[in-house]
């Protein structure tokens, strides 16, 4: 059922985006994974078009929000407003099912961690009132580089609530004259129609429970978080938040390959777009060059690999 759904959602935004099927693969991996996404790139790479491929294909409600020096964590969420003889709220957009925060760092860190609760627990609260927030509830933030004028980065606790960071990255030559040729007179986009509906997003997200992680495989993923804590060069390792993310995504990515269980090989993937970003590097590393990606990297070669689970 979910290799099925799977395919039939990435052919149909392929229909839009050219030459990031591996980005678009991750990206429905932690859809039904139940968690959110960080697009971390350049402006100018699809990262705003890949998110509005996915919502429409998907058929779920969509709202888009421009984040901005001046955003005020109630243009998030809502706020109640007086109404003749009574308080009526007004909800915000963050009412919604996929929520595309773009240029989430471009806000202060008092808007940006407006997010966290909805992130976390799938609720908002305002002035005292909780209210839930239909499911499926899908982030998908941009995010442009650090080094960029305007930006404020994204605290740790904020990017832990990110279960994938993933980087677009400039399209190969024929991919890109290809994105030239499907937009000289209509862009794909307006064209596109869903392929799947809120009510089989949730049903595919349940099934995913199904799928068999063997004590080795889940051993493996612990593994991995607590080598990335003790890396030289590493100031704060994965967090066991980040361990039980790494195996969701794998058992996505093992669904997605039409199998019914996990290997080392779907965690590994999983592992390059899971742990990177949530590793704080002590600062004399940082001034040598390493990266967060290098260290996972590392790690990856280091510890040793289970066998492979018999089907």
């Amino acid at each position: 059922m979910i290799e099925g759904w799977y395919r039939r959602v990435a052919e149909n935004v392929a229909r839009v985006m050219v030459g990031v099927e591996e980005t678009t693969r991750l990206l429905l991996a932690a859809l039904v994974a139940e968690g959110h996404v960080l697009l971390d790139d350049v402006p100018g790479t699809g990262k705003t078009m890949l998110a509005r491929s996915v919502a429409k294909s998907l058929g779920l409600d969509f709202k888009r929000v421009q984040f901005t020096p001046d955003l005020l964590p109630s243009d998030l969420t809502g706020l109640n407003v007086w109404r003749h003889d009574h308080f009526e709220f007004l909800p915000g957009p963050i009412f919604t099912q996929v929520l595309l925060a773009d240029e989430i760092n471009r806000a202060t860190p008092k808007t940006q961690s407006a997010l966290l609760e909805a992130m976390a627990e799938r609720q908002v609260t305002v002035d005292g009132e909780t209210r839930r927030l239909e499911a499926p509830f899908f982030v998908i933030a941009t995010q442009n580089p650090v080094e960029m004028e305007g930006t404020f980065p994204l605290p740790e606790a904020q990017l832990d609530r990110f279960l994938v960071r993933l980087k677009m990255g400039y399209p190969e030559p024929e991919a890109e004259l290809e994105v030239l040729r499907r937009t000289r007179r209509e862009h794909p986009l307006f064209g596109l129609g869903a392929v799947s509906s809120a009510e089989e997003v949730r049903e595919v997200q349940a099934a995913l429970k199904e799928i068999r992680v063997d004590d080795e495989v889940a051993a493996y993923v612990v593994g991995l978080a607590r080598a990335t804590r003790e890396a030289e060069g590493v100031a704060l390792g994965a967090s066991p938040r980040a361990a039980i993310g790494l195996e969701r995504v794998a058992r996505a990515l093992a669904a997605f390959a039409g199998r019914d269980f996990v290997v080392p090989d779907d965690v590994k993937t999983a592992a390059r777009a899971v742990l990177p970003h949530r590793l704080v590097l002590e600062p004399e590393a940082r001034l040598e060059g390493l990266t967060a990606e290098r260290v996972v990297e590392g790690v990856l070669e280091r510890l040793p690999v289970p066998a492979e689970p018999e089907a």
